[in-house]
């Protein structure tokens, strides 16, 4: 029963990481699963509540800033926006005539539907263009007349 118990709260424990990302409580589950392995090879309560502390504690000094130390240089070294998010501002070329009804467009080498976010402006083929939102599947986009060179696999570079 008790290992039952221990396995339980290691579970939690874990879960619970998955909201918090601090480490913390994956090092507390780590010595919840090892109470759990006392439990089993027959340690009595006040054994298992040792080797709880111990490995919790081994672990929270001795793995977590380990941990921390390689995984917070990747993390912090990653792009902020991700997804659709990360496409607002991206450089693009003109493919078919933009205008508030319709229009397509190449951005970061992908094929977008397109709207010009100014309803005054038609774009034709060919101009650069840079993209303003990302509504669903369609890239809201703006002249840019002073912007990156951007690769049309049509007609080689604008």
């Amino acid at each position: 029963m008790a290992v039952l118990l221990w396995i339980v709260l290691a579970v939690v424990l874990a879960i619970a990481e998955v909201f918090t990302a601090t480490l913390v409580l994956l090092m507390l589950a780590a010595g919840a699963g090892a109470a759990a392995i006392a439990a089993a090879l027959g340690l009595g309560v006040v054994g298992q509540v040792v080797t709880f502390a111990a490995v919790s504690a081994l672990s929270l000094f001795v793995l977590r800033p380990i941990i921390r130390k390689h995984a917070m240089p990747a993390i912090a070294g990653a792009d902020e926006t991700i997804g659709m998010k990360a496409l607002e501002g991206a450089p693009g070329s003109v493919l078919e005539q933009v205008t508030q009804e319709s229009g397509l467009v190449r951005i970061e080498g992908e094929l977008w539907n397109a709207r010009v976010y100014d309803a005054t402006q038609i774009l034709e083929p060919g101009e650069r263009v840079r993209v303003i939102e990302v509504k669903g599947t369609t890239a809201l986009v703006w002249r840019d007349e002073f912007g990156d060179v951007v690769e049309d696999d049509r007609e080689g570079t604008l």
